[in-house]
């Protein structure tokens, strides 16, 4: 079964990419000249998509020694990863470090293991 990968971290392939579909490649900026002539100026990006990946509330659960992997790697100031998708979609990637991640545990427990499972959400930018 094909995973998602993340610097070398499986990760579940029924986590999903949030926010696909609400990025543009392309940059407008619009305003009025002194003579009232509307001025669009427009400009492709050369980076920055984000990449937000989320379990779902049926799925794409993930181990605690998983997320200690991610956050591993989120720790890493600077660096960039390859995030290859299951349908194998690869980009270049960094944590978006306002907020890299949030794991929340399935079943929250005193004795949490590294197999315990948790809902993840991941937050990326393409480089």
């Amino acid at each position: 079964m094909p995973t998602h990968t993340l610097g070398g971290v499986q990760i579940p392939d029924d986590i999903w990419w949030q926010d696909e579909f609400e990025w543009s490649p392309v940059e407008q900026a619009r305003e009025h000249s002194i003579a009232g002539a509307l001025v669009i100026d427009e400009a492709e990006r050369q980076a920055g998509r984000p990449i937000t990946l989320a379990s779902n509330p049926r799925g794409g659960w993930i181990s605690r020694g998983a997320i200690k992997a991610l956050r591993a790697l989120a720790d890493d100031a600077g660096q960039t990863y390859t995030l290859t998708l299951a349908d194998a979609r690869e980009f270049t990637v960094r944590f978006d470090l306002q907020a890299p991640f949030e794991a929340v545990p399935l079943r929250p427990a005193n004795d949490m293991t590294d197999a315990s499972l948790y809902r993840l959400t991941i937050r990326l930018i393409e480089v």
